[in-house]
């Protein structure tokens, strides 16, 4: 694309650098708007300054990348109302075997966690709960917290659907789901366990000292409960019993049964109450009469005293028919939440299956996400206002930035000076676009870059041939993605790891930028190393 005149690039450079700042450090001084804003600044700049017009505008934002983030999210509310976040929550501390064990599971259940439910969402989940594990057993949190974030960003390499600019890619390089999957797979594998050798090498001290410690340390307990995040509570049936001692209120007691509080009625109770309330009755003096007069205050007296023992007898039954069907009530609720759940993780599996099968991903993901809503069977206000829509107005914000920024041909001047160099059939050239989408990714962050370097970088790789475009979208995809291990800014999972933990009440610890960089900057020219290596076979 040529350049477009002069006044047009300084508009469209201002415009795509506001944006840039307000991306990349959301709280300015002089502009503390946010991300969100920030990409709607942009895009309306880029519409004021006419560097596009606002039908170009409204056609760069691309509704299928929407659909199917709005789909996964929504997914993945279910999924967390069906507690599959607290299931992996617990492996983390099932018969922990010490510090490196559970360094290892980190790497693993966070890495695995990522790809199906993205890893912005499973650092969201485990970030707290991690910082309870290590303070439990003793041990110092940061390598841990840095475990989390790192095989978070790896393992969410792996599919289509484990963070934002592989959905980009996914869309815009037509690669479905099942060859994406196996295309970044191994390289995502090895990367986990070198990413975990690294780890180990760098903290074998520190986790073998605490290993010691671990053994005499005062144990408190991990409540998955108490897990600071956006999860969602079962609703809790409560049960209000009559404080009126005489109706026989201690003879009721509750028990809870999957979260729901659940009266349990003992019948000997009821038997006795039954029997001491006669009793009481028949105590009632009666005595004899010669005069009429007498005789009839004591057939009345009679008649007061059975018809005080019916209705003591119809108020027991009635006591006893109300905590009957208050227990009929919790049991059909149990079985509702498991039948939903059951529902909940077929409808995931039915989707996996459906993308793996080549379907139209987007929509593949917007058809779960409406079948768990009519299996819920209840007004979905209350999962739907969970759903991040922020992050989709973000979205619509970049594209139109990114489009104007597109449309001035500093991009395209800029890859005609770098493609001859950057070929994906050569080591060299492979070599040089890695550092390129490295750097690009630390700096614009890796959605703007896969915006900006994808199609470019396939149409290079395209001239060459079929199998060398695909492979230049699986570059791009993965070392994007492990780029975001570089710094503490390289991606949105490790700013939320750092701010989880220092916001983590009673455990709050603060992942300093210099402690990250120590860490992230030599493991991911490792781990990405050794990814395209694998790719390259």
């Amino acid at each position: 694309m040529a350049m477009a005149s002069a006044v047009k690039v300084v508009l469209g450079l201002i415009a795509f650098g506001i944006f840039w700042v307000l991306a990349v450090f959301p709280s300015v001084p002089f502009l503390p708007i946010g991300r969100t804003a920030g990409s709607l600044l942009g895009a309306m700049l880029m519409v004021v300054f006419r560097v596009e017009t606002p039908d170009e505008a409204y056609a760069a934002i691309d509704l299928s990348i929407l659909g199917l983030l709005f789909g996964t999210m929504v997914v993945s509310i279910y999924l967390e109302r069906a507690d599959m976040f607290r299931y992996l929550g617990n492996l983390l501390a099932w018969k922990s075997l010490g510090a490196k064990d559970l360094l290892c599971r980190i790497c693993l259940i966070s890495a695995i966690s990522s790809a199906l439910f993205t890893n912005d969402t499973s650092c969201v989940i485990l970030t707290e709960f991690v910082l309870k594990v290590a303070r439990q057993h003793n041990l110092p949190p940061h390598p841990f917290l840095l475990a989390l974030a790192s095989s978070s960003n790896i393992g969410s390499s792996a599919t289509p659907i484990g963070n934002p600019q592989n959905l980009v890619i996914a869309i815009n390089s037509k690669i479905s789901f099942g060859a994406f999957v196996t295309g970044i797979l191994p390289s995502m594998l090895v990367g986990v366990v070198v990413n975990i050798i690294y780890l180990m090498c760098m903290y074998w001290k520190l986790l073998s000292s605490t290993q010691k410690d671990e053994e005499d340390a005062t144990a408190e307990v991990v409540s998955v409960e108490d897990v600071h995040s956006h999860k969602f509570s079962p609703a809790t049936l409560e049960r209000f019993s009559n404080s009126n001692s005489q109706e026989g209120s201690s003879a009721l007691e509750t028990t809870t049964i999957n979260g729901f509080a659940s009266p349990i009625s003992h019948p000997e109770t009821l038997r006795n109450r039954v029997t001491s309330t006669e009793n009481e009755i028949s105590n009632v003096p009666s005595s004899s009469a010669d005069s009429s007069k007498e005789i009839d205050g004591s057939l009345r007296r009679e008649e007061t005293v059975s018809s005080k023992r019916e209705s003591s007898v119809e108020r027991v039954r009635d006591i006893s028919s109300v905590e009957i069907s208050e227990f009929n009530d919790d049991s059909n609720s149990k079985w509702k939440r498991r039948l939903l759940k059951l529902c909940i993780y077929l409808v995931t599996v039915g989707m996996l299956v459906a993308l793996l099968a080549g379907l139209n991903m987007s929509w593949t993901a917007i058809t779960a996400a409406i079948v768990l809503v009519v299996l819920d069977f209840q007004d979905a206000r209350a999962s739907l206002d969970k759903v991040s829509y922020s992050l989709l107005i973000f979205f619509c914000g970049m594209f139109i930035t990114v489009d104007g920024f597109n449309k001035t041909g500093v991009p395209s001047s800029m890859w005609d000076k770098l493609e001859p160099y950057a070929h994906v059939n050569h080591a060299a050239g492979t070599a040089l676009l890695a550092v390129v989408i490295l750097l690009l990714s630390n700096l614009a962050s890796n959605v703007p870059t896969v915006l900006l370097l994808g199609s470019r970088v396939a149409a290079s790789a395209a001239a060459i041939s079929a199998a060398e475009e695909k492979k230049a979208w699986l570059i791009l995809a993965w070392v994007s993605t492990v780029a975001g291990n570089l710094s503490l800014l390289g991606s949105a999972a490790n700013l939320i790891v750092c701010e989880q933990a220092r916001s983590a009440r009673h455990f709050g610890y603060n992942l300093s930028f210099w402690k990250h960089l120590k860490f992230g900057f030599p493991s991911t020219l490792l781990v990405t190393a050794v990814g395209l290596t694998l790719m390259r076979r």
